[in-house]
């Protein structure tokens, strides 16, 4: 794991914005196509505006959200749809892959998302999150379902359902986001920081972030 210091908010944007273009950039260079997956939540979004200008050939990138909560598309919690209104919409041209399957429950609809997902693999570049309780995508501590997504067997996606959490979920499984030739790791706050070193010492049961900690980078400002 490197850690990579920022020291305010703004510059922490920017510099993820930076290196997620220079990635996609090399990925482009060595394959016809270069694939980004992205979390949801509040933190990116800023990261996804500064990165849609890049002057890269977005119709060779496809993007995936490393989770997704079983709404609609445009549902306002609905992960797809921020990445859809913050980084497409704002003028990177990319293919959108959602994993939400319209009729079809969280079940189900992870294994038509599976059979979407494995062509892709492996991942180019995989953006991640983390809260304070050592999540990262929707792989959360004590999670019905957590270890048949952490098993090295699981197929791309599979259904989870998360402690205190209303809705059902999808999300990418480990083997899935381990595929990325390229991993980073965003975090803001004192919290977040402690979680993260904290999480080195303990089980991936109980801190699933820690099992993408090996060549992790990791961008951080309080």
């Amino acid at each position: 794991m490197k850690l990579i210091e920022h020291p305010d908010r703004e510059a922490l944007t920017l510099a993820v914005a930076q290196d997620i273009a220079e990635s996609l950039g090399m990925a482009l260079k060595t394959r016809e196509r270069a694939v980004l997956c992205l979390p949801g939540g509040s933190t990116p979004v800023p990261v996804y505006k500064a990165l849609a200008p890049a002057p890269l050939d977005w119709g060779r990138v496809v993007v995936v959200p490393g989770d997704e909560r079983w709404v609609a598309p445009d549902h306002n919690r609905s992960n797809a749809r921020l990445i859809r209104r913050n980084l497409i919409d704002e003028g990177a041209a990319a293919e959108l892959v959602p994993l939400y399957t319209e009729g079809l429950g969280p079940d189900a609809g992870a294994a038509a998302a599976s059979e979407r997902v494995a062509p892709l693999l492996p991942l180019s570049v995989l953006l991640l999150g983390m809260g304070e309780d050592m999540h990262t995508a929707s792989l959360f501590p004590g999670a019905a379902g957590l270890a048949a997504a952490l098993d090295p067997s699981a197929p791309p996606v599979l259904a989870i359902t998360a402690p205190a959490v209303p809705e059902p979920r999808v999300t990418l499984t480990l083997p899935a986001l381990i595929s990325a030739t390229d991993a980073l790791l965003m975090i803001t706050g004192p919290e977040k920081r402690a979680a993260l070193e904290r999480a080195a010492s303990l089980p991936v049961e109980d801190a699933p972030i820690r099992a993408f900690l090996k060549g992790l980078r990791v961008h951080y400002a309080k």
